[in-house]
């Protein structure tokens, strides 16, 4: 029984880790192959129901959260030390707010979906491509736009919101770059 118990306990631990490599997208997947938990069957489904390639829906989740289930923006700081509050609700792998997440729940009909989840941020961040695409006309494997667009919202983006935003721009451009390495790291990794 206390067998049992301890492979429950490290296999849920398993499921929640940050992978040990995430400048890699083969290790990732390779980590997070399970049976019951594949990262890249489920980048793959999205792919099939979205357009939006693996490499560029990985790109934004290492961007958003470096792959940390609970990630949340850190703490204002009170004479460097006194926690404050965080700048926004953000959380999980897509740091999705909580009015967007419950757009995408509403929309998608995923009530019981979680941020914190990789199965459903990675549907999350294929079905917010999908609407940049839609609205703006962003290409689904322009990861450059498409991430200004997750950045900006959809409104920022389309009043060019991002030619006065350096931080916004230079995001954009680090993803890109990272969904460009991933892309030729899967090519290599899943043949």
């Amino acid at each position: 029984m206390r067998l049992l118990l301890l492979s429950l306990v490290l296999f849920l631990t398993a499921c929640a880790s940050q992978p040990s490599n995430i400048d890699n997208a083969c290790v990732i997947y390779d980590e997070k192959g399970g049976l019951f938990n594949n990262w890249y069957r489920y980048s793959k489904r999205v792919e099939r129901e979205f357009g939006v390639p693996p490499h560029v829906l990985m790109a934004t989740i290492w961007k958003e959260s470096a792959f940390q289930a609970r990630a949340r923006p850190p703490r204002k700081k009170y004479l460097g030390f006194i926690p404050g509050p965080r700048p926004s609700n953000a959380y999980g792998y897509p740091q999705a707010l909580n009015s967007t997440w419950g757009w995408y729940r509403k929309e998608t009909g995923r009530s019981r979906a979680k941020r914190n989840k990789f199965k459903h941020a990675i549907h999350f961040v294929g079905w917010y491509h999908d609407q940049s695409h839609r609205r703006n006309n962003v290409a689904k494997t322009d990861t450059y736009n498409l991430y200004l667009n997750y950045y900006l919202g959809h409104g920022g983006f389309a009043r060019g919101a991002a030619a006065n935003n350096a931080f916004a721009r230079d995001a954009a451009r680090r993803t890109a770059q990272r969904a460009e390495l991933y892309r030729s790291q899967i090519a290599r990794c899943r043949g």
